[in-house]
């Protein structure tokens, strides 16, 4: 007589845990790709299915947009911490992975910005550049911390205007003229990088 497996046998394994931690890494790795195709507009509906989950597992781990712009800058702002503390480090290593970031994330470039803008409205209800003053000084502190005497850009706020300035030149329809316009604009201010390549660990 054929057995067949009950419901319970027939449910797949629930790693708990594992699958959470997986599924909010994919939906951090899928939000910066299509923020930086469409945007902080885009919907989360795509997000989601290009994180391969269910909206329902996105609002679990993201309860709103918010929630989510501010865990993918705060992934950013990791890497460029993670590169500077890394053993052997330099300034043009650190400037690879923070230009690679550039390039990658319009939503990283309106972080390194959003101390600077005017739009300060009192009725924004969106709170995605709540704390980004802090992440941007996180990511200040960083790159200061491998100035060496007399830089060029060792003054009071030079380093983050050669940032701001640099940002504002990734311009282009693909990552590799976004990466080129930047690497062309850190060469216009004599400042040396390094690759431009995400933190390896």
């Amino acid at each position: 007589m054929t057995q067949h497996p009950t419901a319970e046998e027939r449910r797949p394994a629930n790693d708990g845990p594992k699958a959470a931690a997986r599924n909010r890494a994919a939906l951090i790795a899928a939000a910066r790709e299509v923020y930086a195709e469409h945007g902080l507009d885009a919907p989360l509906s795509g997000i989601a299915r290009r994180a391969g989950v269910g909206q329902g597992v996105l609002y679990r781990h993201f309860p709103d947009r918010a929630a989510l712009a501010d865990a993918v800058l705060e992934e950013n702002v990791r890497e460029v911490e993670q590169a500077a503390a890394a053993a052997g480090a330099t300034l043009a290593g650190v400037l690879g992975v923070l230009t690679w970031h550039l390039t990658e994330s319009a939503a990283f470039i309106g972080l390194l910005h959003a101390d600077r803008t005017e739009d300060r409205t009192e009725d924004r209800t969106d709170g995605v550049h709540a704390h980004a003053s802090a992440l941007s000084e996180r990511v200040a502190r960083s790159l200061r911390g491998h100035l060496t005497d007399g830089h060029r850009l060792g003054g009071a706020d030079d380093l983050m205007l050669a940032v701001a300035m640099v940002s504002g030149a990734v311009t282009g329809p693909t990552r590799a003229e976004r990466e080129r316009r930047a690497l062309a604009a850190w060469r216009l201010l004599g400042v040396e990088v390094g690759a431009v390549r995400p933190f390896a660990g």
